[in-house]
């Protein structure tokens, strides 16, 4: 058969630029949306009297059957059909003859392609908006059993102050909380119709594009024609989305490493989440954090690729713009990988505790909480904060820690110090002093749990909601 936009030519497409120029080899994975976008755009022609009723159901029974084929894997696709639209078309012909040649009428492979990938990609919003609530849901479990597990907290890698363990796990449920509120926002853009733009003016034929819109569940149609078919806001969108949560994973994962570390032993990751070494029997590593912290450039890779591409295209459509899906396909692929693995890997992992509360014990870490103590004795900050510096280096000067000194060795730096500075200085003491809004004292982790779990339920009954709508 000719290509099916063969009659202008006069010479047969070159092999290699048939190859070059052809999708089929990765646009194949559009190809249950390709039905699916046909099916309503070939119901609306007969709505609007543009095709007769048998040709309608001609056609829509041959697309199921081409369908049927596309789940059963028995459709060949061929590179001289170029993409998914005309391998799809030349499968519905060769089912019902010519008559499936009308079922692109009112419609351009333009504007195809773009209702596709809206199609397709609002599956992948939602899946991931489910995807984030499983893992938010396991560290706020970790969360919840580790309430009393206290941890050095680190600013510049450098141990900073205590806090509870479940404190820093709660810090990347709301990182995860925001990627999840990015993809609900980004939902409403996502679910946009550009069917019926035709090539980029629009149609002749009188069609009825919010008819379509209400079969494939689209909240809304494009404005504006030329838009609709040039617009890729919605990729770019998903991908830095897509950029952000892989980069909260990155920076999950550079934990997982280090505290999983002899040096840390903080945390053990379970070994259905590790792999060993071909020569050193010892090892353990901790490779699917890392292969996350290492995939997260790729997904980078593919933002910025779009944005390249996109950078210099005049209105409307370009070929230019065949290079929007791979990226797209490979973020995802990527993106899920990672979270359906974190989920379990979180679940299951061991925290030693009281490897956590050994380091506590052996830092300055409760230097600030002495600086206060002079303070509520009226000592200025700034003076303060000198006392506790000379206090500290006279500690590693000797050996010690502050919880090590003797009254009379605190009584050479200040003599505002008394018996009571021993219990200031207690972990859970200094915890538990930073009882405000946000801060790591118990009560108010324990409220933060509280409030992560009810954003959490109102996600996931997003989830539930959404998920119906884009089946």
């Amino acid at each position: 058969m000719s290509k099916l936009w063969g009659g202008r030519f006069t010479k047969k497409t070159d092999q290699l630029v048939e190859e070059y120029t052809a999708s089929i080899l990765f646009d194949k994975e559009l190809a249950e949306e390709d039905v699916q976008g046909s099916l309503a755009h070939v119901t609306m022609l007969g709505k609007c009297g543009i095709l007769p009723a048998d040709d309608v159901e001609t056609i829509k029974a041959g697309l199921l059957k081409v369908q049927g084929m596309i789940r059963r894997g028995e459709l060949e696709f061929s590179v001289s059909d170029e993409d998914i639209h005309m391998n799809v078309e030349k499968a519905l012909i060769d089912e019902v003859g010519p008559v499936g040649g009308k079922l692109h009428t009112g419609r351009s492979r333009n504007d195809q392609v773009a209702t596709d990938m809206h199609l397709w990609l609002r599956k992948r919003v939602v899946e991931f908006v489910g995807l984030l609530n499983k893992v938010q849901e396991a560290l706020i479990e970790q969360a919840k059993q580790n309430l009393d597990t206290i941890v050095p907290g680190y600013t510049h890698l450098q141990r900073a102050q205590p806090i509870l363990f479940a404190h820093h796990l709660l810090a990347y449920v709301s990182m995860f909380q925001r990627d999840a509120e990015r993809l609900r926002d980004s939902y409403k853009r996502v679910n946009v119709l550009p069917l019926g733009a035709g090539a980029l003016a629009g149609t002749t034929f009188p069609i009825d594009r919010h008819f379509v819109a209400e079969q494939l569940g689209f909240d809304r149609v494009y404005e504006n024609s030329l838009d609709a078919v040039s617009d890729r806001d919605f990729i770019l969108e998903f991908l830095s989305n897509a950029s952000m949560i892989m980069m909260h994973l990155s920076r999950l994962s550079e934990e997982f490493v280090m505290w999983s570390s002899t040096e840390f032993r903080f945390v053990e990751l379970d070994d259905a989440f590790c792999t060993g070494s071909s020569i050193m029997p010892q090892k353990k590593n901790p490779d699917v954090a890392e292969l996350v912290r290492g995939k997260t450039g790729r997904v980078y890779g593919n933002l910025f690729g779009l944005l390249t591409v996109l950078k210099s295209l005049p209105l409307a459509y370009n070929k230019d713009m065949q290079e929007d899906k791979e990226g797209m396909f490979d973020t995802v692929r990527t993106l899920q990988g990672a979270l359906q693995l974190y989920a379990p890997m979180i679940a299951t992992m061991k925290v030693n505790k009281d490897r956590m509360r050994q380091a506590v014990n052996q830092d300055f870490s409760n230097a600030t909480d002495i600086a206060d103590y002079l303070v509520n004795k009226g000592m200025p900050f700034r003076q303060a904060h000198e006392v506790i510096g000379k206090t500290v280096l006279y500690c590693i000067q000797q050996n010690k820690y502050l919880l090590d000194l003797k009254l009379e060795e605190y009584h050479q730096f200040s003599e505002l110090f008394d018996q009571d500075i021993y219990q200031v200085l207690q972990p859970e003491t200094v915890v538990n002093a930073r009882n405000v809004y946000g801060g790591t004292a118990t009560v108010q982790v324990s409220a933060a749990v509280e409030r992560a779990e009810a954003a959490l339920a109102e996600s996931a009954a997003w989830f539930d909601e959404y998920l119906e709508k884009s089946r």
